[in-house]
């Protein structure tokens, strides 16, 4: 035993434990070999289209978090039903048949129809190939009662790509304790036995939550059989069938949300897998089991090691990336399952073998792509035709895929979802505005900053940078070596700041020169292009940014920001309410939000933009500073006047935050002086149940409040002519009296 395990057979020390079974492995088929074993392409599963596998495996790359397997499914986010688990036995098939659309040929070089009925002959379930004379047989060969060793066969319950899997159980630790055994198609299939052999040699020390466990392999009249863990639960195709079920017979498939969640739940099984050097290779729904709370990756007779060379490749065409009959499977061949098995949860998704078997279908046509924009760059990304272009890591998507799931739960509940970003600082500037409400700058400033990669070789010397001047730390950090992209981004960063953009941009073109697909060179790319008065320019790129990151805020605002900034106001709204709605941390999207629907006269929405910024926030005095003064003053009713002064009170006399005495009576003489004009429009407005800063809502106590406030503001004015020209504005408003 060597850590714990057989250095022979690979099984694990100790008898089997415990565990619970799954019903059924859907009709993987071998897609190809290798490349240059001979294999047509034309047998892979589905993606869109080619690329290479690994060239970027020796990039440097952003580091990803491990992501360990979550408490329960939808990340704290969703309440997802749990799904009551079925008596096993209620799994068995009564007459266990392979349906005749089903029977192929086990030759993987051949793959022709066999067994099939036809005008001459009846269907057969064994025989031999028309055209290779390879045996085939689809009739299970264990039946109940049967003894496999210390397990008693209890019956098939399902047909999978490699074979029948039975319901068994073991003898040898309970009566009660139920296993599963998954045979090889057929004894003659010496791919399909070489692949048993292979899944017992090292999945037997595979140990993740959401993977099936597999105990034991065994033989049996001249058959193998893997022992492995039975799931009590529920398939996402069976979930999907029983949903269309009760939709009489129409597709129904399931709300995005639930489905991001059992997503999520399985991305950290594939980061298990591929931090062994292990690919799955045939996820789609059929090969995950819902138990209880819980996701499991049921079927692994397609798992096989990143650095196998020859042999048959097993994946479901609709799921399978189109490079893997050429190239072999890749880690980004595997998140493509994910991508690809997402998309069948949530679309209505015919042609998904044909028409859109490389690609995904109009977003036009599917609510859940039309309402978030956001999922269905994912999805685009996760199924990209060049696998270089798909996401580096399962840590990488499922960080992604969550930042997807709190926006589509933020707009459904209505509440915001807070979450540090490992990618970017948080909001840089509170307001994203000056003091007289007009846009903050520049851009660099304003908007989010990116992190540094922990994993780049001089993070620790750029955390040790002094508090330098912008020309200094440029000279600091051009003589770091080596010049990593992290070094190489920094100075990027503080040439922009020090007003040096030729230089700037020369810098980011080394990075983008080096890797392509390093992003992070188009996010400063746009800051350049907006720093330069190019808004158009930069909202290309902070677009791709988005496209890169779906799931992540930063690269939303910086993008509302340039389309504000261009004069696209709806597309500006747009983003600055997703990402204000989605995390109430930003409250310069708040504050951008409020500013364009005023700027589009929408009065009523810049209120509700600007009732965002919690309480808790730095910017909530400034937020009701404006609040206020877009209530009072904006073609302002009686009620909004009175709502207006409810704020002012609060902030003048309240306790917590408090109005400084300056902005105080700037506050009071816009409202009053608004209050003054509706009185003076409409005789008939005044009353004494309204007061602003004191006074009630009739012209005479109008005019002698703003008479002391611009009394007041001439104490605090800064010269004396200042001073004195409020003075006369004090004595304009004061009305005629004889004293």
């Amino acid at each position: 035993m060597v850590d714990g395990y057989c250095d022979v057979c690979g099984l694990a020390a100790g008898p089997a434990g415990g565990g619970s079974a799954q019903a059924g492995a859907g009709s993987a088929v071998p897609a190809s070999t290798t490349p240059g074993a001979g294999a047509s392409a034309s047998e892979s599963g589905t993606g869109s289209s080619s690329g290479s596998g690994a060239s970027r495996s020796g990039r440097s790359r952003r580091s990803t978090r491990t992501t360990g397997p979550r408490s329960r499914l939808g990340a704290g986010l969703v309440q997802v039903p749990e799904l009551p688990a079925p008596d096993p036995t209620s799994m068995l098939l009564d007459d266990p048949q392979v349906p005749e659309d089903h029977r192929y040929c086990p030759n993987p070089d051949c793959k022709q129809p066999v067994g099939r009925a036809s005008a001459k002959r009846p269907a057969r379930a064994k025989g031999f190939c028309g055209k290779c004379r390879t045996p085939f047989s689809f009739v299970p060969a264990l039946t109940k009662g049967d003894r496999v060793g210390q397990y008693q066969i209890e019956g098939a319950i399902a047909h999978g790509g490699q074979g029948w899997i039975y319901l068994a159980r073991d003898t040898g630790v309970h009566e009660t304790f139920w296993v599963v055994l998954k045979g090889i198609l057929g004894t003659g299939d010496a791919d399909a036995y070489a692949a048993a052999v292979a899944e017992r040699r090292f999945l037997a020390s595979v140990n993740h939550p959401a993977i099936v466990k597999i105990y034991t392999f065994v033989e049996h009249a001249g058959s193998g059989y893997i022992v492995m863990e039975y799931v009590g639960g529920t398939s996402l195709r069976a979930l999907l069938k029983a949903r269309r079920d009760e939709a009489d017979g129409t597709p129904n498939p399931l709300p995005a949300a639930e489905a991001i969640s059992y997503v999520l739940a399985m991305l950290p099984a594939f980061a298990y897998l591929h931090r062994g050097g292990l690919v799955f290779c045939d996820l789609k729904p059929d090969n995950v089991m819902l138990a209880g709370d819980s996701v499991k990756l049921i079927d692994l007779g397609a798992v096989r090691r990143l650095d196998d060379d020859g042999g048959v490749i097993y994946g479901t065409p609709g799921y399978q990336g189109p490079e893997v009959a050429r190239q072999g499977p890749s880690v980004a061949s595997d998140l493509y399952t994910v991508g690809r098995t997402l998309a069948a949860l949530i679309l209505n998704f015919r042609g998904n073998t044909s028409t859109y078997r490389y690609r995904l279908p109009p977003a036009s046509e599917h609510p859940p792509l039309n309402e978030c924009d956001s999922l269905y760059r994912f999805l685009r990304k996760a199924t990209a035709p060049v696998p270089d272009d798909r996401f580096t890591s399962a840590d990488e998507m499922h960080d992604e895929l969550l930042g997807v799931l709190r926006e589509i739960v933020a707009r459904k509940d209505g509440r915001p979802l807070p979450a540090p970003s490992r990618l970017f600082a948080g909001d840089s500037h509170l307001t994203g505005e000056e003091l007289d409400g007009t846009r903050a700058g520049p851009p660099w400033a304003v908007l989010p900053a990116l992190r540094v990669d922990p994993a780049d070789q001089a993070a620790s010397t750029l955390a040790a940078l002094p508090d330098s001047d912008p020309a200094t730390l440029a000279q600091l950090l051009a003589a770091i070596s080596p010049q990593t992209v992290e070094v190489r981004l920094r100075r990027a960063r503080v040439l922009m700041e020090a007003g040096e953009a030729a230089e700037a941009g020369r810098v980011l073109d080394e990075v983008a020169d080096e890797d392509p697909w390093e992003w992070r060179v188009e996010y400063y790319r746009g800051l350049l292009a907006l720093t330069g008065g190019e808004a158009a320019t930069a909202r290309g790129a902070f677009d791709r940014v988005y496209s890169e990151a779906p799931g992540e805020l930063a690269p939303k605002l910086a993008l509302a920001l340039a389309a504000e900034v261009d004069g696209a106001l709806a597309a500006a709204e747009a983003m600055y309410d997703i990402v204000s709605r989605t995390d109430d941390g930003y409250t310069s999207a708040a504050f951008g939000l409020a500013r364009v629907r005023a700027a589009r006269d929408d009065r009523t929405g810049a209120v509700e933009a600007y009732q965002r910024v919690p309480p808790s926030s730095a910017a909530y005095l400034d937020a009701q500073i404006r609040l206020a003064r877009v209530l009072g003053t904006v073609k302002p009713s009686r009620d909004d006047i009175a709502a207006a002064a409810r704020v002012f009170d609060r902030l003048s006399g309240g306790q917590g935050l408090r109005l400084d005495e300056v902005r105080r009576a700037a506050l009071a003489r816009d409202l009053l002086d608004a209050a003054l004009k509706l009185v003076i429009a409409d005789a008939g407005m005044g009353a004494d149940d309204v007061r602003v800063a004191g006074a009630r809502l009739r012209e005479p106590d109008l005019r002698f409040a703003l008479e002391r406030v611009y009394r007041e503001m001439a104490k605090q004015a800064p010269t004396a002519a200042i001073r004195y020209e409020l003075v006369d504005l004090a004595n304009s408003f004061r009305p005629r009296t004889l004293v």
